[in-house]
C-alpha cells in the first residue's frame, strides 16, 4: 500500500542548527548562508551581529549569495512601533527552489520519503507499507527506489532535479564509509549501500542509521535547534539512541557509537537480533514485547496476528487492567529506566528526547519509570535533566534524513564555490 501526498510549508521558521560559533572550516559566504537558512529571514543588520562582522561585509556577501540565485529579499514583516509608511522593511531568506534533496526512512513495516527544498520547508512525502522481514540488498534498494519515486511524483520532480538523498535504515551504520554492518532490514552483513543506492538513482547519497537520523530532525526541525547538547532515546522496532555535542551529531571515533540498544543489561539474558544476548532492546523494543505478548495473551505459538496487531491488543489489555500485560510493560519500563540512567550518568545531558511510534504507549514513560530513573542516576546535588517524549510519526525520521542530505548538499555547493577575493 502506498500514500503520497503534497504540501508546502511557510518558509519563515528557519531550519537548521541556531549557533552563533566561530567556525573557521566554512567559508564566509557559507557561514552567511546557513545563519540565513536557520533564521528563515533577517534583516541584513541582524545578520552581522549575528556573525560578528561588519554591515559592509554582509552587504557584499549577500550580493554574491543573490546572484547566484541562493537567497533572495523577502518581507521582514512589520515590528512593534513600526509605521506603514515608507519602503516595507526587507530581510533575506534562503531561495527553496535553488535546490531540492529527498530524505528516505527504511524500517520494518513502512518505508517514508520526503522531498526538501534548500530553505528546508517540506514539499512532498510518500509513505509505502511492506510485510516486515529482511531481505536481499537488491531488494530492499528496490523498496526504497519505489518510495522515493513515489515522493518525487507528488512533487512533480524528477531524479534529475534533486542534488542528494539521505537514506536512514536501523542497524549499525558507518555513515563515512556508506557502510551497513548490520541491520534487521538485510540478509547479508558488511553492505556497501550508500554506493549501491547512488548507483541506481544517479545522484550522490548519505546514510545513517535511523536514530541519528531522527536526532538530526530534532537538531534541525525541532526542540534540540537552540541546544548545544542533547540526546535523543529512539524506541521501535528496536531501541537506538542519538548525541549532540556543541550543535553538532556525535558519532564516535569510528562512526559506530551511541549504540544504547545493544548495552548489555542482563548477562545470558533474553536473545536480541542482533544475535547477542541480554540487550537493552531485546526487553523494550517491539519484538520484545510481542514475545511476551504471545504468552500474555495465552496464543502460544500460533502466527494468525501480525506483530503490529499483537502490540495494540496487549495495550488495550494493560489498559483495561490485565496483569499479566501490565507486568510485560512494568518489565520494559525499568529496563529502559535502567537504560536511560546510564544515558544520564555517562553523558549528563540537559534535555533527553523520548522519541519513536512507541511513545504512544505511555506505560514506557509512566510517572514510575521516570523516578525509577531518577532513583538510579547520581545525585551531584543538581536537577535532573529534562526528559520530554516526542511521539513523531514516521515523517520526521524521513525529514531528519532530508537534513543530513540537506547539510551534504550545502557543505559540496560552498566547497565548489572559491571564496572570493
Amino acid at each position: 500500500m502506498t500514500d503520497s501526498t503534497t504540501e508546502r510549508e511557510p518558509g519563515s521558521l528557519g531550519c537548521g542548527p541556531l549557533w552563533q560559533i566561530a567556525d573557521d572550516s566554512r567559508s564566509l559566504r557559507q557561514q552567511v548562508f546557513e545563519t540565513v537558512r536557520a533564521a528563515g529571514r533577517i534583516p541584513r543588520i541582524e545578520l552581522a551581529r549575528s556573525l560578528g562582522i561588519s554591515p559592509a561585509s554582509v552587504t557584499a556577501t549577500s550580493s554574491e549569495l543573490i546572484a547566484s540565485g541562493l537567497i533572495e529579499e523577502v518581507a521582514a514583516g512589520p515590528r512593534v512601533g513600526d509605521f506603514a509608511r515608507g519602503r516595507p522593511p526587507v530581510a533575506l531568506g534562503v531561495r527553496g527552489s535553488a535546490l531540492y534533496v529527498a530524505g528516505i526512512k527504511m524500517s520494518d513495516l513502512a518505508h517514508s520519503a520526503v522531498i526538501v527544498d534548500f530553505a528546508g520547508d517540506l514539499v512532498a512525502s510518500a509513505r509505502m507499507e511492506r510485510d516486515g522481514g529482511a531481505l536481499a540488498l537488491s531488494d530492499l534498494l528496490r523498496e526504497a527506489e519505489q518510495v522515493l519515486d513515489n515522493a518525487l511524483r507528488a512533487a512533480n520532480l524528477s531524479r534529475a532535479q534533486i542534488s542528494s538523498v539521505g537514506l536512514g535504515i536501523p542497524g549499525i551504520v558507518d555513515n563515512e564509509a556508506g557502510t551497513v554492518f548490520w541491520s534487521p532490514l538485510l540478509h547479508e552483513r558488511e553492505l556497501m549501500m550508500r554506493d549501491a543506492f547512488a548507483a541506481i538513482v544517479g545522484v550522490p547519497v548519505e546514510i545513517d542509521n535511523d536514530a541519528n537520523l531522527v536526532t538530526l530532525a530534532e537538531l534541525w526541525f525541532g526542540a534540540g535547534r537552540k541546544r548545544r547538547e542533547f540526546v535523543v532515546v529512539t524506541i521501535e522496532q528496536g531501541v537506538g539512541m542519538g548525541l549532540v555535542l556543541n550543535h553538532q551529531l556525535y558519532r564516535g571515533a569510528k562512526g559506530l557509537g551511541m549504540e544504547l540498544g545493544h548495552t548489555i543489561v542482563q548477562l545470558d539474558g533474553a536473545l536480541c537480533r542482533c544475535g547477542k544476548r541480554g540487550c537493552l532492546e531485546a526487553y523494550v523494543a517491539d519484538y520484545a514485547l510481542v514475545r511476551e505478548a504471545r504468552t500474555a495473551l495465552n496464543l502460544g505459538n500460533r502466527g494468525v496476528k501480525s506483530p503490529q496487531i499483537l502490540l495494540e491488543s496487549l495495550y488495550d489489555h494493560a489498559k483495561a487492567g490485565n496483569q499479566a500485560a501490565r507486568a510485560i510493560f512494568g518489565r520494559a519500563g525499568r529496563f529502559l529506566a535502567l537504560g536511560l540512567a546510564n544515558v544520564v550518568n555517562i553523558f549528563d545531558p540537559s534535555l533527553v528526547l523520548l522519541s519513536g511510534e512507541r511513545m504512544r504507549y505511555d506505560y514506557l514513560y509512566a510517572e514510575e519509570v521516570l523516578s525509577e530513573m531518577q532513583h538510579m542516576i547520581l545525585q551531584k546535588g543538581r536537577p535532573a535533566p529534562t526528559v520530554e517524549i516526542r511521539a513523531w510519526g514516521d515523517l520526521l525520521w524521513a525529514r531528519g534524513a532530508a537534513a543530513l542530505a540537506l547539510d551534504a548538499t550545502t557543505r559540496a555547493t560552498f566547497n565548489a564555490e572559491p571564496e572570493a577575493a
